[in-house]
């Protein structure tokens, strides 16, 4: 077996429902390395903060093939599995999907992120079209590697105020788990929802480990634990911070004279 596919199995025994996986996302190799020196069992890029670390927008704003190279770069610092933000796809078609996801296998990757969002818009794609899409992703992973993790992300909740988040809303996130994992998604990632009986219900009504983000407005990473989350990853939220604190440091050392 491949150091890839040790990795990969490895990165599938990682999701338990009750107790997740965390995965404090990095952009470059060298956040990948301190987060991995921390102890991390795996690491996760983030779509936002590799666009931002290399001065793009979020939103496949940044050209794929800097996005590949520095994914390859991140695999080749660590020794732990590597998952990625390929965000839509970088392709509304079935068959551009399939491309990226090779692209990410081929860089080292033993699973990815993919959303449902039309990238560029406020739409979803309809539960149909993901589902073909995801099918292809699918497909299209499994003769670089077996077997990748395709975290199936639905933004659903992430595209509205948590105060109205709704169980209609989440009516239709447990439709669109039951139809990714028909096509071939091993996890369910559902950003921005923070609501406890929401997170409980989800959890309960698919047999996908589902993936929570940790926003400040979210439970307590032994809360999510509690109803039965399976990975916690943190998104742009360390990027987000270090910014902040590197912006400090040096207005502190600007005006120390």
């Amino acid at each position: 077996m491949s150091q890839q596919a040790d990795h990969a199995a490895s990165f599938h025994a990682l999701h338990k429902k009750g107790d997740p996986l965390i995965l404090f996302n990095i952009w470059d190799p060298g956040s990948a390395g301190a987060v991995a020196a921390a102890g991390a069992k795996a690491v996760a890029t983030g779509s936002a903060p590799v666009a931002l670390a290399h001065g793009y927008a979020d939103g496949e704003k940044i050209p794929l093939d800097l996005a590949m190279d520095n994914l390859r770069r991140i695999v080749e610092a660590v020794d732990c599995p590597v998952t990625a933000d390929i965000e839509g796809g970088y392709g509304a078609a079935p068959q551009a999907v399939a491309e990226t996801v090779v692209r990410a296998c081929e860089a080292g990757a033993v699973g990815f992120n993919f959303e449902d969002q039309v990238v560029g818009t406020t739409e979803l794609y309809d539960i149909e079209t993901q589902s073909a899409r995801i099918a292809a992703a699918r497909k299209a992973a499994d003769t670089v590697i077996e077997p990748a993790f395709l975290n199936a992300r639905t933004d659903i909740f992430l595209k509205a105020k948590p105060d109205t988040h709704s169980e209609a809303m989440l009516d239709e996130a447990i439709a669109r788990a039951k139809a990714y994992e028909q096509a071939g998604a091993n996890g369910f990632f559902a950003p921005g929802l923070a609501d406890e009986k929401l997170i409980a219900r989800l959890c309960e009504a698919t047999a996908l480990p589902v993936n929570i983000i940790a926003l400040p407005h979210v439970p307590a990473a032994a809360v999510l634990a509690s109803l039965g989350v399976a990975r916690i990853s943190y998104g742009p939220v360390p990027y987000r911070r270090m910014v902040k604190w590197l912006e400090d440091q040096a207005s502190q050392a600007f005006s120390s004279l």
